[in-house]
């Protein structure tokens, strides 16, 4: 699918790995050992998260589009 949720992309120094989160999606995050392995895995949980959502009755936010993060 082709989710348009917001995904938050950082190295951590702490895991060597770059993190990316789902802020609208509660507890949703992934990591990769490159930048484009985290965005993959990202979608890979982001689709994971909505379909755990769907069959347990949880509401599914909507995307906002661009958050307000700094």
């Amino acid at each position: 699918m082709d989710w348009k949720y917001e995904i938050i992309i950082y190295w951590s120094n702490e895991d060597s790995a770059y993190l990316a989160e789902v802020p609208e999606l509660p507890g949703c995050m992934a990591d990769g050992r490159t930048y484009q392995e985290a965005v993959a895995n990202a979608e890979v949980i982001i689709a994971e998260w909505i379909k755990t959502a769907e069959e347990i009755g949880r509401d599914i936010p909507l995307p906002k589009g661009k958050l307000m993060y700094a």
